[in-house]
C-alpha cells in the first residue's frame, strides 16, 4: 500500500495529476493522502508505459540524477561580458514551454522527455525528425491505427522511440513559482518583509482552531452551544445556522477557538482560497440517525483537508440510540474508532443534557498538545477573514482569525483589497478589547469596504502603505473584471456550444458536468446512467453530484473547473442565476431523465471531430470545348451518371490522370444557369481558374459531407 502522493514521486507526476490519471482509469481517491493497492499501482504504472513501480522508480531517480551531474557544465561557460546570461532563461522558461508543450529541450542526444503521459503523432515524428506516415506505418505494425492529429501514449511512444534509437520517458515535473501579479507586488513585498523565521523561543503555544462538521440536523449548533454556553440557535431561522461565526472558550486554563459553518462547501471554499484555518474537525453524527450522505461530504472535505479528526456521537440520552451502529458504518467508510483498534477518537456527547462535553474538550485539548500547535504574538498580525458585512452603524466589519502576531486598536491594516485602521476590536461575547494574539477570534470595524469569506490581512506599516497597496488591488480586479476591453463575462461552457464544437479541431476531449437533484436516489440514478455511456473518444467527468438546490457555491465549483450544472426535479437558489450569468456557467434543468442522458450524449458528440466523408453525386464526358476568349473556355458536355450541381466540387480526370480538382465557376443548361443538371441532359460547364481541358475528358461531380462520430 502505497499513499497517491509517494506513487506520484516514484512515477514523475504531481499529486493532482496522478488524481486525474486515477479517474482516468476508473480509480477514485478521496485526496493526496489516498492509499493505492498493488493492482491499482499497477494499473497506473502500465497507463505510465511501465513494467512495474520499480521501473518507474528508477527511470525517475536517473532524472533527478541528470540536472545535478549537467549544471557545473552550464556554470564553467560563462560568457565574459554577459555575466547575467545563465540566470534569464529560467525566467523565460514558461513561454518556451507554451510554445512546445509536447515534449522537453534535452541536452542528451537520442533522449525525448513528454510533459504528458500522451503526444500527438506529428509532434512526436517532429521529435524523432521523421515523416507523420513513417510513424503512422509503424503504429499500423503494432495494430494501432491513428491519424496524424491523433494521440498516443507513453508505452507505443516508448516502443517506437527503440525502434528508431531514442529514449522515450516522462519529463519530471517542476513546480514553477507562482508569478506574483504585478499590482500586488507591494503587498509581496511587504509579506515578504514581514515573514521573517521565528526562532524557537519567540513561538508559543497557541490554542487551537476546532470546526465542527456533519449532517443537517444532527446538533453541531446545538453541541456548540453547551460547549460555550450561550444561546446561538434560537435566534437562527428555523434552528438552521445562517451564518459564520468564530468564538473562543477557556477550559482548565487553556483556550480553545470554535468555527461554527452553515456548510461544508464554505469551509472548502476558505480552504481553496488558501485560508487553512481549521486544526482539528469535530465530525458531529446522531446516534440514532447514524452516517448520513452529509456525514459522508463531511469526511470527505475533512480527509482533504489533511487536518485532526474526532467523532462526537450526539443525542446518546435518546432510547433510539444505536453507538455500535455508527461505529460500524464509520467503519465501512475507512474511519476506525479507538474502541475497534483504530486512531481516531470517539467521543459518545449529548448537546440536550451535557453528557461528555467536558470529555470531548479534554479530547481537543489531548489533540492539540499532540499537534505541538505554537505561533509568535510578537510581530505584526496576519490571519483570515472569517465572515465580512456591512452593520448598521458600524459600516464594514469583518470577524477575522489571527493567525500569527498581536493585532492591535490602531493597526493599519490590509484586508482582502480593501484597506482600514482599526477603530475597535469586539470580541465573541460582544466586548471590546484592545488586543487579539494567535488563534483569537475577533471582528474589527475600521475598514472601508467590506472583504470577502477566505480572504487574507495583515498589518502594514503606515496608512499610506496600506492605502496605496489597496489602490492597487482594486484596480486589478476592476481591469480583472472588464476583461482588459470592457467585456461581458466570459462563456464558460454550454451544451449548445458543445453540440457545435464538432469542426473546431477537437481541443477538448473531456466533459465535465455538476450534478443536482431531488433525492439521493435520482443522483444515484443519473450518475450511473452517465457513468454507462462508453466511448474510447470522450469522457465523462462528474465533478460532484449531490442533492439539493443549485447554490452559488455549485456554480463558482462549475466556473473554475468549466462544468456545465445540470438539475433534476431542483430549483436554483438566490444569487444562483445571478452569479451564473456574471461567471458565464450553463444551468440546465431538467424533469425527465431520458432528455437528460440524450442531452449529455449529444454534447459528447459534439467534442468529436467530425468525419469527413467524400460522395460523388455524378460524372460527365466533355464532348466539346467552346473558347470564348484565351483565358476562358466552356465544357460542353453530356451528364453520363447521376447529377451535377452548381455547388459540388469538380475533379476533371484524363485517363487516371487528374488534371484539376476545385470549385465550378458557372453551371448552364442552353443559355440559363442552371443549379442542377440530371443525368442525360447536356450542359455547359466552366471550371474555377481552369481552361486545360480537351473533348474526351470526364467531369467527376463530388460532395464531401461531414458525418458526426458515433461515441
Amino acid at each position: 500500500m502505497m499513499t497517491v502522493v509517494q506513487t506520484a514521486k516514484d512515477v514523475g507526476v504531481s499529486a493532482d495529476e496522478l488524481i486525474e490519471i486515477l479517474g482516468d482509469i476508473d480509480i477514485a481517491v478521496d485526496g493526496p493522502d489516498a492509499e493505492l493497492n498493488d493492482e491499482q499501482i499497477a494499473q497506473v504504472c502500465d497507463e505510465l508505459g511501465y513494467a512495474s513501480i520499480d521501473e518507474a522508480r528508477e527511470d525517475n531517480s536517473e532524472a533527478e540524477a541528470e540536472p545535478e551531474q549537467e549544471a557545473p557544465a552550464a556554470e564553467e561557460i560563462p560568457a565574459a561580458d554577459e555575466p547575467a546570461v545563465q540566470e534569464a532563461p529560467a525566467e523565460k522558461q514558461a513561454p518556451a514551454e507554451e510554445a512546445a508543450p509536447a515534449a522537453a529541450p534535452s541536452k542528451e542526444p537520442g533522449l525525448i522527455e513528454l510533459k504528458k503521459p500522451k503526444v500527438v503523432v506529428k509532434e512526436f515524428a517532429e521529435m524523432m525528425d521523421l515523416k507523420p506516415n513513417v510513424v503512422i506505418a509503424e503504429l499500423m505494425k503494432m495494430n494501432v491505427f491513428a491519424s496524424i492529429n491523433a494521440e498516443i501514449d507513453l508505452k507505443v511512444a516508448k516502443e517506437i522511440g527503440a525502434k528508431h534509437g531514442f529514449t522515450v520517458r516522462k519529463e519530471e515535473k517542476k513546480k514553477a513559482a507562482p508569478q506574483q501579479p504585478k499590482a500586488s507586488a507591494k503587498k509581496a513585498a511587504a509579506k515578504k518583509k514581514q515573514e521573517l523565521p521565528d526562532t524557537p523561543d519567540a513561538l508559543l503555544p497557541r490554542p487551537p482552531v476546532v470546526t465542527f462538521m456533519g449532517h443537517v440536523d444532527h446538533g453541531k449548533t446545538s453541541l456548540l452551544d453547551k460547549v460555550r454556553d450561550t444561546r446561538v440557535t434560537a435566534g437562527e431561522s428555523g434552528g438552521i445556522t445562517q451564518h459564520i461565526g468564530a468564538y473562543t472558550v477557556e477550559l482548565n486554563d487553556h483556550k480553545i477557538t470554535f468555527l461554527d459553518t452553515p456548510g461544508h462547501a464554505a469551509f472548502t471554499a476558505m480552504r481553496a482560497r488558501g485560508a487553512n484555518l481549521t486544526d482539528i474537525v469535530v465530525l458531529v453524527v446522531a446516534a440514532d440517525d447514524g452516517v448520513m450522505p452529509q456525514t459522508l461530504e463531511a469526511l470527505r472535505h475533512a480527509k482533504a483537508a489533511g487536518v485532526c479528526m474526532i467523532i462526537a456521537m450526539n443525542k446518546m440520552d435518546l432510547r433510539s440510540a444505536n453507538p455500535d451502529r455508527v461505529k460500524q458504518q464509520l467503519q465501512e467508510h475507512e474511519v476506525m474508532v479507538e474502541d475497534w483498534g483504530g486512531d481516531i477518537g470517539c467521543i459518545p456527547v449529548s448537546a440536550h443534557t451535557g453528557e461528555g462535553i467536558d470529555s470531548l474538550l479534554e479530547r481537543i485539548l489531548l489533540e492539540s498538545e499532540m499537534l505541538e500547535l505554537k505561533a509568535n504574538p510578537n510581530k505584526p498580525a496576519n490571519g483570515f477573514v472569517v465572515e465580512a458585512q456591512m452593520e448598521q452603524g458600524m459600516g464594514p466589519t469583518a470577524s477575522v482569525l489571527v493567525k500569527e502576531g498581536t493585532l492591535k486598536v490602531g493597526d493599519p491594516i490590509i484586508c482582502g483589497q480593501y484597506w482600514g485602521r482599526i477603530k475597535a476590536l469586539i470580541s465573541d461575547q460582544g466586548k471590546k478589547i484592545r488586543t487579539a494574539g494567535p488563534s483569537t477570534a475577533v471582528k474589527i470595524l475600521g475598514l472601508t469596504n467590506a472583504p470577502g469569506a477566505g480572504d487574507e490581512f495583515q498589518t502594514m506599516g503606515s496608512d499610506k502603505e496600506a492605502r496605496a497597496i489597496s489602490e492597487e488591488l482594486q484596480a486589478e480586479e476592476r481591469q480583472n473584471q472588464l476583461g482588459g476591453a470592457g467585456a461581458a463575462a466570459p462563456k464558460k461552457m454550454s451544451l449548445d456550444d458543445l453540440f457545435g464544437t464538432a469542426g473546431v479541431g477537437g481541443e477538448k476531449k473531456e466533459l465535465k458536468v455538476i450534478i443536482k437533484a431531488d433525492v439521493q436516489g435520482s443522483v444515484e440514478a443519473i450518475a450511473h446512467s452517465l457513468s454507462g455511456i462508453k466511448s474510447d473518444k470522450v469522457e465523462i467527468n462528474i465533478i460532484s453530484n449531490d442533492v439539493g438546490n443549485i447554490t452559488v457555491n455549485d456554480v463558482m465549483l462549475a466556473s473554475a473547473s468549466d462544468a456545465i450544472i445540470l438539475g433534476f426535479h431542483t430549483g436554483k437558489e438566490n444569487g444562483a442565476n445571478a452569479a451564473a450569468k456574471r461567471e458565464g456557467v450553463e444551468i440546465r434543468l431538467y424533469s425527465i431523465i431520458y432528455e437528460l442522458i440524450e442531452d449529455v450524449e449529444s454534447a459528447m458528440k459534439g467534442l468529436l471531430e467530425p468525419e469527413l466523408r467524400e460522395q460523388v453525386i455524378g460524372e460527365a464526358e466533355i464532348r466539346e470545348v467552346f473558347e470564348l476568349s484565351k483565358k476562358s473556355k466552356i465544357a460542353g458536355c453530356m451528364v453520363m451518371s447521376g447529377r451535377v450541381t452548381a455547388k459540388a466540387s469538380i475533379r476533371i480526370k484524363r485517363g487516371r490522370d487528374i488534371l484539376f480538382e476545385g470549385l465550378i465557376g458557372s453551371l448552364k443548361r442552353f443559355q440559363n444557369d442552371a443549379s442542377e443538371v440530371r443525368q442525360g441532359q447536356e450542359c455547359g460547364i466552366r471550371p474555377d481558374n481552369f481552361t486545360n481541358f480537351e473533348s474526351g475528358d470526364t467531369i467527376q461531380a463530388y460532395i464531401v459531407e461531414k458525418i458526426t462520430q458515433e461515441l
